[in-house]
């Protein structure tokens, strides 16, 4: 083994390493894994960011492009309304929308599918009174096979491809070569889904459907002066919570954090309770213990010297103006919004003191789930002033795994947190788009613009046949499809940079010349040939197995991409080794990339079920396990079939 061989081994092994940890963004990681390569030469310094300008790293932004401008036109609520069923029984609503899934991502991004198709999910679950995990989770699985069945259906397919391409002698493969195998594979699994796979799923059911119990929530609630509960022990508090399927974790008092707080502890007006509850309930866990949600009080002073007057559910309405000038300063600081006519119309006061609003009488409710790549994603109410900057209450965080200790406001948000949050409706809704969530609610179906639902649609098909036929190279081809899509404003101008998902861009751009190191250095060879003799024992065949088989394991850890990046070398490698058909090889890890279904995080799509799902990190093989063995059971004779040895 030469020095650079070990050198690179040890970026490699530490990149996998930080990859399971988590701790770090997948982008820093691999950002961080390309400059250790140059500082220690395996990369030279005028290569370091040619794979920036990689055709796979172009083609993925520009999918990413024409997948928003197919959301923002109703190009797929035409499509889903058309298709799913309305009325039918589990096994053929399962079926039909995770079919949907499939083929939205052959074509578009698949979290962006998957987004798109949650909340019908979720309204298929309560018409079929089932738990939304039972939905959620065959429409995920379903979207992750339909990726495999094109070239731009996922990026682990466009790294493939690149590195075909970078092969002299071999060129890049076409738009449809994945569908040999990822079509039959994706029907099959489909049928494995709707017959069998979804009464596998863990039934994560909290006191029906109804309202949308995804999961239980993290929230505050404080006692005021004169409440019921003020002066009372916490254990009479925690009867009442436990008759309402509720429970007591902490308590704050004047800042102080006091965890599982003692059955004999008198509650004081301004002690803050942290529940664990379902949305469905909080209502009735106000009414019955006269609490307050802790994120929705005005700051004090505001409502005596303006004479607020409490409307329920949290809004407030404005009854004379004296004494405004006292409280909140001039009054040219505040903003007014009408949500009626007449002398009683709600007023929305936007104050530049942080934590002063007032809601106006179009206040609502919405349950969002956070996006693996969201903006709020590490930060949290506090860091993002929702109260004070878009008049956005954090009423509850839903959350699995470990509690942490922090207070509702300062808690970081992660992906796949259900977040309840209370605002004007339209603020809620921009604050969904803008920063990366996923509204859990039944949606309008209804199309924005008829002719840009059509356009959308026929510039994504003309790029996708364009590029079938050959006539240009994908990255041109989609490239020009942006520029059509920005001409003829199927996607707003403003918007075509926030619908690149930059991370996984970066993440490609900084592995790709890592990946070249691998095979400069001869270190993939090197691997491939310890997993053929020790494994494979020479076999061309158990040498596919060890590749695929490998591919899935590493990928059920660490992002599809960056697993493509580092298997292909090696893929190559074990197939010039054998002296057999590298095409085999690479497809395998193409399909191994794109298959992971036994972990939430190994698949952007299962992280974004988690929480409305109600899943937990152990919940995933049961129906991921059958899944990766119907995996391996059908493509590999498929491969050998189209791609023979």
């Amino acid at each position: 083994m030469t020095h650079d061989q070990a050198a690179i081994l040890i970026v490699i092994a530490g990149t996998i390493g930080m990859f399971v940890w988590g701790r770090w963004r997948h982008d820093m990681v691999a950002v961080g894994a390309l400059l250790v390569c140059v500082v220690f030469g395996l990369v030279a310094p005028g290569d370091a960011f040619a794979g920036f300008g990689h055709p796979a790293v172009v083609t993925v932004a520009c999918v990413l492009v024409l997948s928003r401008a197919l959301q923002l036109s109703g190009a797929v609520d035409v499509l889903s309304r058309s298709v799913l069923p309305g009325d039918a029984k589990p096994t053929v609503s399962i079926a039909a929308l995770a079919a949907l899934g499939a083929v939205l991502s052959a074509f578009m991004n698949n979290v962006g599918a998957l987004a798109l198709l949650m909340p019908v999910a979720i309204q298929v679950a309560r018409r079929l009174d089932l738990p939304p995990g039972k939905i959620l989770m065959p429409l995920a699985f379903g979207s992750i096979l339909g990726g495999t069945m094109t070239l731009i259906g996922t990026p682990p397919n466009l790294v493939i491809s690149g590195f075909r391409a970078a092969r002299p002698d071999m060129g890049a493969f076409g738009m449809f070569d994945f569908s040999m195998v990822g079509l039959p594979l994706s029907a099959v699994g489909i049928v494995f889904i709707a017959l069998v796979g979804w009464r596998l799923v863990p039934a994560r059911k909290h006191a029906g459907t109804a309202g949308f119990e995804t999961s239980t929530y993290i929230t505050e609630l404080r006692v005021p002066a004169g409440s019921a509960v003020e002066g009372k022990q916490v254990r009479e508090v925690t009867g009442v919570l436990s008759d309402l399927d509720a429970q007591l974790l902490d308590l704050v008092r004047n800042d102080v954090y006091v965890r599982s707080p003692r059955p004999g502890k008198i509650l004081r007006a301004g002690d803050i309770l942290v529940l664990e509850a379902n949305a469905g309930v909080l209502a009735e866990v106000l009414s019955r213990l006269d609490l307050k949600l802790e994120e929705d009080k005005p700051q004090a002073g505001i409502d005596s010297a303006y004479d607020l007057r409490d409307e329920g559910a949290g809004a407030l309405r404005l009854g004379t103006d004296a004494g405004l000038k006292a409280a909140v300063g001039d009054v040219s600081d505040l903003t007014e919004n009408s949500g009626s006519s007449g002398p009683d119309a709600g007023l929305e006061l936007r104050v530049g003191k942080p934590g002063i609003f007032v809601h106006d009488t179009d206040a609502g409710l919405a349950e969002m789930a956070v996006l693996p790549e969201a903006r709020i994603v590490g930060s949290s109410a506090s860091d993002l002033l929702l109260r004070s900057r878009y008049g956005i209450n954090l009423l509850a965080v839903a959350r699995q795994g470990a509690f942490t200790v922090e207070r509702l406001r300062s808690l970081k948000f992660k992906p796949g947190d259900v977040l309840l949050l209370q605002g004007r409706l339209d603020v809620l809704n921009e604050f969904a788009n803008s920063f990366g969530c996923v509204p859990l609610a039944q949606r309008d179906l209804s199309i924005p613009d008829k002719r840009k639902a059509f356009l959308a649609a026929g510039i994504l098909a003309v790029s996708v046949v364009v590029t079938a036929l050959g006539l240009l190279s994908a990255a041109v081809s989609f490239a020009a499809g942006v520029l059509a899509s920005m001409a003829l404003r199927t996607v707003p101008v403003r918007t075509v940079y926030e619908a690149v998902d930059w991370p996984v861009v970066v993440l490609l751009g900084a592995l790709l010349p890592v990946a070249d190191a691998m095979q400069s250095t001869g270190t993939a060879d090197l691997l491939a040939r310890l997993l053929l003799e020790n494994l494979a024992q020479g076999n061309a065949f158990a040498g596919l197995v060890v590749v695929m088989v490998s591919t899935m394991m590493l990928t059920d850890f660490m992002n599809n991409t960056a697993t493509a990046a580092v298997m292909a070398p090696i893929g190559l490698g074990a197939a010039f080794r054998l002296g057999v058909n590298p095409d085999t090889f690479l497809m395998a890890v193409a399909i191994g990339a794109s298959c992971a279904f036994l972990t939430p995080i190994g698949h952007q799509n299962n992280t974004l079920i988690l929480g409305p799902g109600g899943f937990r990190f152990g919940d995933y093989w049961r129906m991921g396990l059958p899944m990766d063995i119907l995996v391996l059971t059908v493509s590999l004779p498929l491969l050998l079939f189209f791609w023979p040895l």
